[in-house]
């Protein structure tokens, strides 16, 4: 009841959004209606896409989206862990107001009255729609269910089971003794891409925009891989013929300077020790599963072209979180606060900025995502969001941005840590300084202007200049994550 007050209040203080009348024939979508927003997720992503250097990726309908609107070459989440990063990105809040840190807390447990983005555009007039994963689900287990849902976000949901829940007996494990959800495992998967899910969930999608083209709508659109285990119809492995793939380069020693905690607790040791050919194989099917999602995003854009939407439809694309491929010697998967799980892809177009577009390298963060979105959309958003609209950027993705971007993550105490520790990362423009447990459990800090991958920890042994960025960095990263452990329950095996 107190979700249909909240959504009613909404509804009587939005004001200024253009509304069609329920009479108006259906036809093209003109600038005289709210626009659409399609608003893609993808589940694990790095930013492994040609328009972010990836110079092996295959990934021409990403890279056509990015080149028709503005790719954030520096968009960092604030939890590189499903469930709290989406939820934090839905309610634009950080995980220290949701106190939400591991797969099994539901952000309305601690705020239950919060208004999601997709509810605040339903107060404003719009149909919200889900299909596939926007909030967490436990994958592979949960394909084909509501997972963890939130269900005041939608007006309707939608979720596609296709032939890689049927054939998970076929899946290659390299960690037999890891469920496949969390090891390095996959499958070149016979049939189409229709018949999997995430290809039913791109049918499913344009089913949904066609049926709701006259009216305002906001769709979000999951797709759950790459995530594991990495299946993609078998055509998109041999886009990347193993020879010609490399893992990445570490120099000797490079996790001498490293405090342990930086090292996920599911990923202790250096790349699982597999051996390189099965890391290669592992490697191959996760840039096939990226091209795979590549081509549902293209059938995507097509059918907003094809529906006469893409002129006013506003098009997010983002990852909950970035991704190793074994950086660091091996590291592998996502919960660290190095730069490969902090930064992730996030690209929008809007067509109100349709003749700006390109590359823009100011640091932002997941939560302006949502008041972004209300900002262009013309919607009432919650006054007490942590981020701020893009728009500027958007307007000019060379202007003027003092920001940095927070990230921060969970350990368990086990028999590395002998407590919990949390780990609370600031990135500015150039620096990237991280604190461990309150600086009990370590520090780093890297010089991105000299150091982009992450070799030199200058918090070890710090010179005067280092000190210094130190002291100023510290007080910004305590304002947005306090890195303290948690007093609100979390479940230790679910970080």
């Amino acid at each position: 009841m107190l979700f249909r007050v909240c959504i009613a209040m909404c509804v009587s203080l939005a004001c200024g959004v253009p509304r069609t009348h329920a009479g108006d024939p259906a036809g093209p979508i003109t600038s005289s209606r709210p626009p659409n927003v399609l608003f893609i997720a993808v589940d694990d992503l790095a930013c492994t896409l040609g328009c972010y250097g990836d110079v092996i990726a295959r990934t021409p309908n990403i890279d056509r989206l990015a080149a028709s609107g503005v790719c954030f070459q520096r968009a960092y989440n604030q939890l590189p862990l499903c469930n709290p990063t989406r939820a934090s990105i839905m309610t634009g809040l950080r995980p220290d107001k949701i106190k939400v840190y591991d797969l099994d807390r539901h952000f309305r447990d601690e705020l239950p009255d919060v208004v999601t983005l997709s509810q605040s555009f339903q107060a404003a007039g719009y149909f919200a729609a889900r299909v596939g994963k926007i909030y967490h689900y436990n994958v592979p287990a949960a394909i084909g269910t509501d997972g963890f849902d939130d269900p005041p976000s939608w007006n309707q949901t939608i979720n596609p089971r296709g032939r890689d829940k049927t054939d998970e007996v076929l899946v290659y494990n390299a960690e037999p003794h890891r469920k496949i959800s969390g090891a390095l495992s996959w499958l070149a998967a016979d049939g189409e891409d229709e018949e999997q899910t995430d290809g039913m969930i791109a049918s499913e999608a344009i089913k949904l925009m066609q049926q709701k083209r006259d009216k305002p709508f906001f769709l979000g659109v999951g797709f759950f891989r790459p995530h594991t285990p990495y299946v993609a119809p078998r055509k998109y492995f041999d886009l990347y013929p193993a020879a010609e793939l490399r893992l990445p380069y570490s120099p000797p020693g490079d996790r001498d300077d490293i405090p342990l905690a930086a090292f996920a607790h599911n990923c202790p040791v250096p790349n699982y020790q597999l051996d390189h050919d099965t890391l290669i194989k592992a490697t191959q099917a996760y840039y096939a599963c990226v091209s795979f999602v590549d081509a549902q995003v293209g059938r995507l854009l097509d059918a907003l072209e094809q529906l006469d939407l893409a002129e006013n439809t506003i098009v997010v694309f983002w990852s909950d979180h970035g991704y190793h491929l074994g950086e660091h010697e091996g590291v592998w998967q996502k919960r660290t606060l190095f730069e490969q799980s902090a930064r992730a892809p996030l690209i929008i177009r809007s067509p109100q900025h349709a003749k700006v577009g390109g590359d823009c390298r100011r640091v932002v963060e997941f939560v302006d995502i949502y008041p972004t979105l209300t900002d262009l959309a013309g919607v009432t958003a919650p006054e007490d969001l942590d981020g701020q609209s893009l728009r500027p950027l958007l307007d000019n993705p060379l202007a003027d941005w003092d920001s940095v971007a927070v990230t921060q993550v969970l350990r368990p105490a086990d028999d590395r840590l002998g407590d919990p520790v949390m780990g609370c990362s600031i990135r500015s423009d150039r620096y990237r300084y991280t604190e461990w447990g309150e600086g009990k459990y370590g520090f780093e800090l890297y010089d991105h202007h000299v150091d982009p991958l992450e070799f030199e920890n200058l918090a070890i042994d710090p010179d005067e200049r280092s000190r210094s960025v130190i002291a100023r960095l510290r007080p910004l990263l305590h304002a947005r994550a306090s890195g303290q452990t948690p007093t609100t329950p979390f479940n230790p095996e679910r970080l």
